[in-house]
């Protein structure tokens, strides 16, 4: 039984782009949350002075919540905001990186502490790029990204909804047996090219071999996930990654069937004996969003699938089946994530979570 930390009270944040698929995500997780309140929600000009209700094409089963269907747009300027001197504000990105690229860095230079969920600053060498399961001592970046750029607040990024899976998959291999070959292809899912996405005449009956930017997002942000802090800046990993990345007819949940080059040889029983152990250290099981396993392994033959397991731990775990010898590598498997969910928002609040338990936002 895991014991969770309890706040009494609850922390006033806002979303940025609520309007949008992750957005409404980052409504979904946070409507009930027991550390955090939802106080502002803001949104393009095209949206401001409307309520969430009205303004908002909700994607998501139901119904938006009506505490926040009645709050009105406010517009991604932090000066239109009223917070609270005594906490520090928290801001959740669900923006296009083109424009994330510029209202971020206005909200981080403001005091908040930015959870973002967008790739413009993945790759600035100050800001964590964060997994907390995976790599959490990177929030050391904090100290520096806040000295060199003269910030009270703070920018954390969440990886690419792909990367995140096979990121939490190789995270307790690369510890227990050494990693340096990844040969990955990706089957993800419609919900990641956002709303309305991919004209369903080109991808019903179909696969697009191609998904602009992705391979190359896929090995550089699990390079720098599995590196190491030294000398306050992040070593990325000796591994070399070579990636397929194809969009499928699949609603949610991200598909990656992945062969791996090891240091040092594991059986798949060894291999699946490291997976299922695989906790993610104490304090990040404790949060409140953080699933009770982080990895859960399948032992049938043709699992995992998206349409049953994207939703494992509410969509936190990542399941991962089909562990067995590469004739070519070392290992091979299959690994699926809830894209929009472990791999999107919550992977931001989990984020938030975790900097909120370990002091960084104060």
């Amino acid at each position: 039984m895991i014991e969770r930390v309890v706040h009494c009270t609850k922390r006033p944040v806002g979303i940025l782009g609520v309007t949008g698929t992750v957005g409404q995500r980052f409504v979904e997780c946070l409507v009930d949350h027991p550390w955090f309140e939802i106080a502002t929600v803001m949104a393009s000009e095209r949206s401001v002075g409307r309520p969430v209700d009205e303004a908002c094409r909700w994607l998501l089963p139901g119904e938006p919540p009506s505490s926040v269907g009645r709050m009105t747009i406010l517009p991604m300027d932090p000066d239109a905001i009223d917070v609270d001197d005594a906490v520090r504000p928290i801001a959740f990105s669900a923006l296009p990186a083109d424009v994330a690229c510029d209202v971020e860095p206005a909200f981080a230079e403001a005091g908040y502490a930015v959870f973002s969920n967008a790739s413009s600053f993945r790759y600035d060498e100050d800001v964590p790029l964060l997994i907390p399961e995976v790599n959490a001592d990177h929030a050391a970046l904090l100290a520096s990204q806040r000295r060199r750029r003269g910030w009270s607040g703070f920018i954390v990024t969440n990886p690419n909804c792909t990367t995140t899976g096979i990121a939490m998959a190789l995270k307790p291999l690369d510890d227990a047996f050494g990693l340096r070959r990844v040969f990955a292809t990706t089957m993800q899912a419609i919900s990641g090219a956002g709303y309305p996405g991919t004209p369903s005449f080109d991808i019903l009956d179909n696969v697009i071999p191609l998904i602009p930017g992705e391979e190359e997002k896929i090995g550089r942000e699990l390079r720098l996930l599995l590196g190491e802090m030294q000398n306050d800046q992040v070593v990325e990993a000796d591994v070399v990654v070579s990636t397929h990345a194809n969009r499928v007819p699949v609603v949610d949940g991200h598909t990656i069937c992945l062969s791996l080059g090891l240091e040092r040889p594991a059986s798949p029983e060894e291999a699946v004996a490291v997976l299922a152990a695989f906790r993610g250290g104490d304090s990040v099981s404790r949060l409140p969003s953080a699933p009770e396993r982080p990895i859960v392994v399948r032992i049938e033959d043709d699992r995992p699938q998206p349409r049953i397991d994207r939703s494992a731990g509410r969509g936190m775990t990542v399941s991962v089946g089909r562990v067995r010898r590469c004739p070519l590598l070392d290992l091979r498997m299959v690994v699926v994530v809830h894209n929009t969910v472990r791999g999107a928002a919550w992977g931001s609040v989990l984020n938030a979570e975790a900097l909120v338990e370990s002091g960084y936002v104060t």
